[in-house]
């Protein structure tokens, strides 16, 4: 079992499988994973994440604070900038795996488009 946060004083037990489909909710978003694929190649400013992502300051001060009650980003104030980080190394290694993923599954598509496509009729 696995405590599940729902705020900062009250945890609830909730089984393994539940805590894992919380947090796959959590990446459920794509400015979300935008950002962790980011913060995967270094530690950015507020202001690097806009310019790199497509996306209104006020949505990314969201989903910035949902990846903090996540734990999964930390936040630093330096020299009047808040400064973002990956908290858990592993996140880098869960965007590649799902990069993986999709890479192979896309290649299976391919093999099979051939079959998928209708032959046209000989006349």
């Amino acid at each position: 079992m696995f405590t599940f946060k729902l705020c900062e004083k009250a945890t609830v037990p909730v089984p393994l499988y539940q805590a894992k489909a919380e947090f796959l909710r959590t990446l459920g978003h794509p400015a979300r994973i935008r950002i962790l694929e980011l913060l995967s190649e270094r530690d950015h400013a507020v202001h690097e994440l806009l310019e790199q992502i497509a996306i209104e300051p006020s949505n990314l001060s969201q989903q910035l604070a949902v990846l903090r009650r996540t734990a999964l980003v930390t936040s630093q104030r330096k020299d009047g900038e808040v400064i973002y980080s990956i908290s858990v190394p592993e996140v880098r290694d869960l965007l590649l795996a799902a990069r993986q993923i999709l890479t192979t599954l896309a290649a299976d598509r391919v093999e099979f488009e051939a079959e998928l496509t209708p032959v046209p009729s000989r006349r």
